[in-house]
């Protein structure tokens, strides 16, 4: 396995992801692109990357606040992640350049890209399908739920995996039938996948505030894996 950072730009920012290739990767290879959580771009994220090398693909884990920036706080998280909230179209952009960096992996097949989110990047993958019509899919793992006001309607040519806890408590039940329907008016091949019992970032093993809603949970994290990895198949 080969690692290295890779920088690319936008709107004059300078991103910083990192890249895992597999050992025996072919001309052609299918890339597994990842987002991050609120936090940035932290070893959670890569080490995903280093996974997805396992399968024979080429990860890669984008930069969505520019120059490697990460947060050590809720307050320094927030501040991070709050911009993007406040401008999807911002979000929307910054995430199709990610995307757009992998013309610049060598052996990237470009033809053939699932994009997984968590938490913060959930929403960023979900999107990038609203205005990517060439991710293959796309899986948002405890992810938000927020309409985007700059979009009425998302393309959604993408499959769509969504791995959510019954109990998060960030995602409400009126962001869900709003996503649902939007999902159903594009006319995608989407699933929706509970976990029972579950609270917010379960993939986490950082996880463990009762009060804030965030705990791992083994077992559901176990089956996501499962879950992602059929996904991934069945796209390539």
């Amino acid at each position: 396995m080969k690692t290295y950072e890779l920088e690319y730009q936008h709107e004059n920012i300078t991103c910083k992801g990192y890249v895992a290739e597999p050992e025996n990767r072919s001309e052609n290879t299918p890339v597994v692109m990842f987002v991050h959580m609120w936090s940035g771009r932290v070893s959670f994220v890569d080490e995903k990357a280093k996974l997805a090398t396992q399968k024979g693909y080429i990860g890669f884990a984008i930069d969505m606040y520019g120059n490697g920036k990460t947060g050590n706080s809720v307050e320094e998280n927030t501040a991070l992640m709050t911009p993007f909230m406040k401008n999807r179209e911002m979000m929307q952009s910054r995430v199709q350049a990610g995307f757009e960096a992998i013309k610049q992996i060598p052996n990237a097949d470009i033809s053939r890209v699932v994009a997984i989110g968590y938490c913060f990047g959930g929403l960023c993958v979900q999107d990038l399908a609203r205005v990517n019509a060439e991710v293959k899919g796309v899986v948002s793992v405890h992810g938000l739920m927020k309409q985007a006001p700059n979009i009425s309607q998302g393309l959604f040519k993408s499959k769509v995996l969504l791995l959510h806890g019954s109990d998060d408590p960030m995602v409400s039940d009126d962001d869900w039938v709003a996503l649902r329907k939007e999902l159903n008016q594009a006319g995608c091949d989407w699933q929706k996948h509970n976990f029972g019992g579950v609270m917010h970032a379960f993939t986490n093993p950082q996880a463990n505030d009762k009060k804030m809603g965030t705990v791992y949970n083994e077992s559901a994290n176990n089956r996501t894996d499962k879950l992602i990895a059929d996904f991934i198949e069945e796209c390539f």
